[in-house]
């Protein structure tokens, strides 16, 4: 099944994204120190995998970056 959601602020088509979890890896972050919210709720890291994400939800993803 197709989801559209809106990640960080462009509306994308994604296939087998089920939770968060399967989004941060599909998005190749899942080594990432990465920040989540979905409609506005802070999801907290040991939630990844059991948030559901459903077509038409809106992710902020926020990532560090290092350097000088």
């Amino acid at each position: 099944m197709m989801l559209t959601l809106t990640v960080n602020g462009e509306r994308r088509q994604f296939e087998k994204v089920h939770t968060v979890r399967d989004l941060v890896v599909q998005l190749g972050l899942a080594r990432a120190a990465v920040a989540v919210e979905v409609n506005r709720q802070v999801v907290p890291r040991n939630q990844h995998e059991k948030t559901p994400l459903e077509d038409g939800d809106v992710i902020e993803l926020v990532t560090l970056v290092g350097g000088g």
